[in-house]
């Protein structure tokens, strides 16, 4: 049984995201601190699920976060509407010059290979997006007057500041009030919660925020380290594609989340930085749906986990139920891993082919 959606007729969106877009700079095959040359993208973990299922599933999809006017600023918007993400209901703050009030994020990222892990290096501290405080958005306009399918945020945007918390709370209780569907990512980042209270208070945060989600999603590190559960004989060096414990641990989370309707995860068994197994299972109505396993070759697994986000939520936007959504999402996550960038690269017509049992070979 598909999860009951508002009609699309009905909704002037598919899908709303609210988080934080950073321009990512990429060494390419080089090394981060001994590059001379950086490509530009744009990316961030709710807003890469707004990209893909717009720029893949073509759904119709915005993002709500703040943006410093200024050059850097011009750039995050050129490569946003490049992926057709709406950006109407982005908060633009003054630039005083040298970015001392508010300013852009940066995220420096380098693809790993073999034995050596990819490494991200984050410059954003103090950025537009991490001052947003409750009252900054208009939601009622959003969910109310504009109306949206579903609404997507994550544990990133909230572990920016003291205050993103509770702009998320006021954007998901609004939401729920207009009967939107609610989906969140746990992503719990240490390095952003460090300057915050550490994991507890991402615990004390993600706790409350739960309350208010219909469909969550995270890898089992991340309900140990943002809810508190633990998935016992599961070495978290190393992810099992074997969902047993892992279902195991959504017997409790349901039972302490009815709110919840769906809770789905990937499934990741790293062989090396350039070789993966790959899986997803989500929970739907009492019952356990997996993805089939794949043996990647990696080229850039930085977005793989948005990149299934997206997916999950196409196939219940699409009313196909549990099954082809996580197979979407296993599909879709799996292709993006394939390009460079944060963002899909992928087309409709590969993740179907893809979840349909299609291979590598050449297309002509």
């Amino acid at each position: 049984m598909a999860i009951s959606l508002k009609d699309r007729d009905q909704c002037q969106w598919d899908q709303v995201s609210l988080g934080e877009v950073m321009i990512r700079l990429d060494p390419g095959f080089g090394r981060i601190h001994s590059s001379r040359q950086f490509t530009a993208w744009e990316g961030g973990g709710e807003y890469n699920v707004a990209r893909g299922l717009r720029r893949c599933f073509g759904q119709r999809t915005a993002i709500v976060t703040a943006i410093v006017d200024n050059p850097v600023g011009r750039l995050l918007e050129d490569l946003i509407l490049q992926g057709g993400v709406d950006m109407r209901h982005v908060r633009w703050l003054p630039f005083d010059g040298i970015g001392h009030a508010a300013r852009n994020g940066l995220n420096f990222t380098e693809a790993g290979f073999g034995v050596r892990g990819a490494v991200g290096c984050s410059d954003r501290g103090h950025t537009a997006v991490s001052q947003l405080k409750p009252g900054d958005i208009d939601w009622e306009r959003i969910f109310g007057q504009e109306g949206a399918r579903w609404f997507h945020c994550g544990g990133i945007f909230a572990a920016l500041s003291a205050s993103t918390p509770e702009v998320a709370i006021e954007a998901l209780a609004c939401a729920k009030r207009h009967g939107t569907i609610t989906s969140y990512d746990l992503n719990y980042r240490p390095s952003l919660w460090k300057e915050h209270g550490g994991q507890a208070r991402a615990q004390a945060v993600n706790r409350e925020i739960a309350k208010y989600v219909d469909v969550m999603i995270g890898n089992e590190e991340d309900f140990t380290a943002c809810l508190g559960y633990e998935v016992e004989g599961v070495d978290h060096n190393l992810s099992q594609l074997d969902p047993s414990a892992f279902k195991a641990m959504i017997g409790r989370v349901v039972a302490d989340y009815p709110n919840f309707q769906a809770v789905a995860t990937t499934l990741r068994e790293v062989h090396s930085a350039s070789f993966n197994g790959w899986s997803a299972v989500v929970w739907h109505e009492g019952a356990f749906y997996q993805a089939q396993n794949r043996e990647l070759q990696i080229f850039d697994r930085v977005g793989g986990g948005d990149s299934f986000a997206s997916g999950l939520i196409y196939g219940f936007l699409s009313g196909q139920g549990a099954q082809r959504a996580v197979e979407y999402g296993a599909a879709h996550g799996a292709l993006a891993m394939t390009t460079p960038g944060d963002t899909t690269m992928a087309s409709l017509g590969e993740v179907e082919k893809l979840v349909g049992g299609g291979g590598a070979r050449v297309d002509r």
